[in-house]
């Protein structure tokens, strides 16, 4: 398998790559880890004129917090997010679904941005972005805008990213003290693809009460589904017990529309939506509640 011919620049600046990108517009595609983009090239799927490189960027690769918010740039590697003690201490959540993305060899290589920019339905970042309420901020040569995850996800590897846009960072409310997360996902084996995943994240009170729930799911859609408003109507304002997240875990089940695909059929899926959901959800009244 050959890569179809196409013209290349690596440049070495954030303006440098949204100059070439308003110039090449639809006829260009932005490299960053490869690890989606080069098996597109060699099974031509995608057939781009242009590749700009961004690998050279530097600034583009950095988690930091800024504004009550932990950011984190596109080019950043998951295996940096995987290991990073800002992540771990700001968004746990992160942390623990990076760690179910491929296997180490692949996250060395796959970025943040990459994935998120890629938009398959069943990426583990996109879940978890979905989940704690991130927003996503791209970049023109003329122009910057800020989209929620239901604004930037449309469909299956279908994004709101317009010709000569670049995805430069992804931002995460940093959630108050208080706050369990889990992330719980299903596949057949280590490093596969998962059949579908949840992202949890709950905010006890002092009184034992959950103040406040959020819920990305995976491979349940053709893009991420938030069941935040779910699980703040059937939680929020209530102690946690065993009937309530069986609700949560119901009405999500029942609220998604999973796609048949080669590996597993849509009723599948939809049984598998209210079991991660479940589980992710214990996970995180388990770690809130264990103090």
């Amino acid at each position: 398998m050959r890569p179809p011919p196409f013209s290349y620049a690596d440049p070495s600046t954030v303006d440098e790559a949204l100059d070439l990108l308003a110039q090449h517009g639809d006829d260009a595609t932005i490299l960053a880890g490869g690890q989606s983009l080069v098996p597109l090239l060699n099974f031509r799927l995608a057939q781009p004129a242009v590749i700009v490189d961004i690998n050279r960027i530097a600034d583009l690769a950095y988690i930091e917090r800024r504004n009550g918010a932990l950011e984190i740039g596109t080019l950043t590697r998951q295996r940096a997010v995987e290991r990073s003690a800002a992540v771990s201490e700001a968004c746990p959540l992160l942390g623990e679904a990076v760690a179910d993305v491929g296997h180490v060899q692949t996250r060395n290589r796959g970025t943040v941005g990459g994935s998120l920019a890629h938009a398959d339905p069943t990426a583990e970042i996109s879940a978890a972005v979905t989940a704690l309420g991130g927003s996503l901020r791209l970049r023109s040569a003329s122009a910057e805008r800020t989209l929620t995850p239901d604004e930037f996800f449309v469909s299956n590897l279908m994004t709101a990213i317009e010709p000569g846009e670049m995805l430069v960072a992804v931002a995460l409310p940093v959630w108050p003290a208080g706050t369990a997360t889990c992330f719980n996902e299903f596949s057949r084996r280590q490093g596969d693809f998962a059949l579908a995943g949840a992202a949890a994240a709950l905010t006890f009170g002092g009184d034992g009460r959950i103040e406040r729930a959020g819920l990305g799911l995976l491979g349940v859609g053709d893009r991420p589904f938030d069941g935040a408003a779910i699980a703040s109507e059937l939680l929020c304002g209530e102690k946690p017990s065993e009937a309530a997240v069986q609700a949560v875990a119901e009405r999500v089940q029942s609220s998604v529309d999973p796609l048949s695909d080669i590996h597993s059929p849509a009723d599948y899926r939809r049984h598998l939506a209210g079991v991660v959901t479940r589980r992710a959800l214990q996970g995180a009244i388990r770690r809130g509640t264990s103090g």
